[in-house]
């Protein structure tokens, strides 16, 4: 299907598949931001805001990847970091040290554990912020000579995934571009006025977008913050899916100008004009939705490499994973985001947390990838036990979040007589029967520790 270039055309778009099935991908913030990899350790995006306000947030802003900005705000504990360990180095300075170390970086490592960690894809930011871009642009920065990379870090990576069987999507930060629009956002307020509206970041930001089409043919569109009002965005999406037919386009496409701070402010954006998905940041939705959704978050309070994180910042394998199951249950995707150094070095923490997911996937995978929400997401046993749906093929499963043990008792279960139950990881059909509207599951002995264990359903 050739898309005509209007909003009322692409709307017509269907979600492919691949999407909907996919369920965890890999988000990577790796920029200039990277090289310095400071930010102070302030706490979770939404708690901060919510008992401080946004002003707080911008002060103390915890997302190392907004260390341009938060060098520039007045009084920032990033600029008296900055100062103590670079005096007066400029920001943009820092490309000369992120280009020295990419001789080294092999992203055959990166691909190879984004695909042990279970993800089937991964989103590459291209240009953040601060106007870095990854890849040698035949639309070079305007104000800044040589603000790329002399390596194509957006095609090696893009062949490395491929090659690894995951699907390769692209984030580009379309909305705030601080070398067009030095404006200082220290408070939500700030936020659309940064945007640039100029013509001449219209054709720019448009040019990239596209050449970033044409050259690796992304599987998403991941735009943030928002879009220049001026930008033809239906033409924009057209030439998109015409050349990438089962590709996606998320939610952050939204045109608001100056003249609409008021109401932003007060926390109403204006929609996107259009978009196949949602995506959350640090957030996620109570209930199953009918439209698709994907959370995104870092393993901490930050995107980008955050030297002050410990492990006491990060979500804990145990946490990940239940975290995730949650989300998909939801008819939801999880985008889990890596900060790797300056080096292309991704921390052991980091690492770790992404194998730990992909373990439990090894054995438990069924009951996620190409799976739907069930009649409800959630349930709990009679033990307590916090309980999550997924079915497939007919198939139902209920992970618990924690160990089952001996008999346990799982309300309101509409299922099949004949149904035969398993526990995933384990051999043999497990006895059970009904007790009311619920059923009574006779688990095997000596399970051992583990973040979540499914049991699998069956109708025959």
């Amino acid at each position: 299907m050739k898309f005509d270039p209007t909003i009322q055309a692409v709307k017509q778009h269907q979600v492919p598949a691949w999407f909907h099935d996919a369920k965890l991908g890999i988000f990577i913030h790796w920029g200039l931001y990277s090289v310095p990899g400071w930010a102070p350790t302030t706490g979770p995006l939404h708690d901060v805001i919510a008992e401080h306000g946004w002003s707080a947030w911008f002060q103390r802003n915890p997302y190392a990847e907004w260390y341009m900005n938060s060098l520039r705000v007045p009084g920032s504990v990033t600029a008296e970091y900055h100062n103590e360990q670079f005096g007066d180095k400029a920001y943009a300075d820092f490309a000369q040290d992120f280009n020295a170390a990419l001789a080294t970086w092999n992203p055959d490592e990166w691909a190879d554990l984004f695909a042990k960690a279970g993800a089937k894809y991964v989103v590459l930011t291209t240009k953040h912020h601060d106007g870095f871009l990854l890849w040698p642009s035949e639309q070079p920065n305007p104000f800044i000579p040589n603000y790329h990379t002399t390596r194509d870090l957006v095609g090696d990576l893009t062949d490395a995934v491929r090659t690894k069987g995951l699907t390769m999507g692209l984030y580009y930060s379309g909305g705030l571009d601080w070398t067009f629009n030095e404006h200082i956002i220290a408070d939500i307020s700030d936020l659309f006025v940064a945007v640039p509206q100029s013509a001449e970041y219209v054709k720019y930001a448009d040019a990239h977008w596209r050449e970033l089409t044409n050259r690796y043919r992304p599987a998403c569109m991941w735009n943030d913050i928002g879009y220049p009002v001026g930008s033809d965005l239906g033409a924009l999406f057209a030439d998109y899916y015409n050349t990438v037919p089962e590709g996606v386009i998320n939610d952050r496409f939204t045109q608001a100008g100056p003249d609409q701070v008021a109401q932003i402010s007060q926390g109403m954006l204006p929609k996107p004009a259009h978009a196949d998905y949602r995506t959350p940041e640090y957030a996620v939705f109570d209930t199953i939705q009918p439209d698709k959704w994907e959370s995104c978050r870092g393993l901490g309070f930050s995107f980008g490499y955050n030297r002050n994180e410990s492990i006491k910042d990060m979500l804990s394998p145990v946490e990940l994973i239940r975290s995730f199951v949650d989300i998909v249950s939801k008819n939801g995707n999880l985008l889990i985001n890596v900060g790797p150094r300056g080096d292309g070095s991704i921390p052991a923490e980091q690492a770790e947390r992404l194998l730990a997911l992909g373990a439990w996937l090894n054995i438990n995978g069924e009951a996620i990838y190409s799976s739907t929400p069930w009649t409800r997401a959630e349930g709990t046993s009679d033990s307590g036990i916090s309980i999550r749906f997924t079915q497939r093929d007919h198939t139902l499963y209920a992970t618990f979040f924690g160990v089952p043990t001996g008999r346990t008792v799982i309300p309101d279960m509409p299922i099949r007589d004949q149904s035969i139950i398993t526990l995933l990881g384990h051999d043999g059909a497990l006895t059970w029967e009904r007790i009311g509207d619920g059923i009574a599951v006779h688990m095997p002995a000596n399970l051992s520790e583990s973040a979540a264990y499914t049991l699998r359903i069956t109708p025959v």
